[in-house]
């Protein structure tokens, strides 16, 4: 009896061992960091609550060692994103969402993207990110000192007013409208016959306030998160240019990394992705209506009307296919 219970106590002690040694071997190298974040939205966007689950997925996987504090409204950039994106290249910043419209001022084939009216469906900007292309940028990002580790989605972008329904080219002549400082944007706007103004994003609402602008463009869950139905009337829905997010981590944290925590962080980047953009789809499907509920006025255009904005817009793609690299500009055809 004796020995059995010897033996019985050795075989399970053993098993125990053994099982705590898999579950340390899984993380054994990896080592403490505690790392920043940086969103320019607030809390209540899709771009947030992504992050937050990449942090907690990362810090599940990595047995805590990996530590990621999430910082919403760009507030470690003054709420500048083009600061922000400077941020991380030095590595002020160890990770961001970054619209590859931000991209696009570090190399302009991150424009590719979004040009006008390039995507029509959701099918076929999946199938472009996903493919050649897509990931030919994401690994053109490393050039910047940033490494692309999953597409997000901003989605597509529409146009806010507060002087009169948007239907036609005409309609825009003369409006003062808020982009981002981007040079594919100004260029779209001028086309348009719009006055194209670049500010940071948190100073929008109250220049709307004050009428230095008359509008903005942004997708849908972008204008409920900010409120910005309460400072404009009339929005347009015409999904003119698609805005993709990449999660982007600084490249000198990534080479001093193991190859498991790259694989930590890479796996958490793309679940984390695929289910920010779930939530920035369903606030597309869903929020259009509590745009009405708030008093806005609601302007879908037909795909004839489309196509007379997309003409308008021909020679911007004149002008970029000499600024984008060429397998990259056939983003479509992927």
């Amino acid at each position: 009896m004796f020995n059995l219970k010897t033996n019985l106590f050795i075989l399970l002690a053993g098993l125990v061992l053994v099982l705590c040694q898999c579950t340390t071997a899984s993380v054994p190298d990896i080592p403490s960091r505690n790392w920043k974040m940086s969103v320019v939205t607030n809390e209540d966007s899709s771009w947030a609550k992504g992050a937050h689950l990449f942090a907690d997925l990362v810090k599940e996987r990595s047995g805590g060692r990996i530590q990621i504090t999430v910082y919403p409204n760009a507030e470690l950039a003054g709420g500048d994103q083009v600061k922000e994106l400077t941020m991380l290249q030095d590595g002020s910043i160890n990770f961001t969402y970054h619209s590859n419209l931000l991209y696009s001022n570090l190399d302009q084939s991150f424009a590719a993207i979004s040009m006008p009216w390039l995507f029509t469906d959701y099918a076929q900007v999946d199938t472009a990110l996903s493919g050649p292309a897509g990931n030919l940028l994401l690994k053109e990002a490393e050039d910047q000192g940033i490494v692309g580790l999953a597409y997000g989605e901003n989605g597509f972008r529409q146009l806010t007013n507060s002087r009169l329904p948007v239907r036609m080219p005409d309609d825009l002549r003369g409006l003062k409208i808020r982009i981002p400082n981007v040079e594919l944007y100004k260029s779209i706007y001028k086309a348009l016959g719009a006055t194209p103004i670049t500010m940071n994003f948190g100073e929008v609402t109250a220049a709307l306030k004050q009428g230095q602008i008359d509008g903005q463009e942004n997708p849908i869950d972008i204008i409920v998160s900010s409120r910005l139905y309460e400072v404009q009337k009339y929005i347009t829905i015409w999904n003119y240019s698609y805005d993709a997010l990449i999660l982007g981590m600084n490249k000198k944290d990534w080479d001093g990394l193991p190859g498991n925590a790259r694989e930590i962080i890479k796996q958490a980047a793309s679940e984390a992705s695929r289910e920010q953009i779930k939530l920035s789809r369903d606030a597309a499907r869903t929020q259009l209506g509590l745009l009405r509920e708030k008093g806005m006025t609601v302007t879908e255009l037909t795909p004839e009307q489309v196509k007379v904005f997309r003409e308008v817009t021909d020679p911007v793609y004149v002008e970029w296919s000499g600024k984008i690299e060429p397998e990259i500009m056939k983003l479509k055809g992927n």
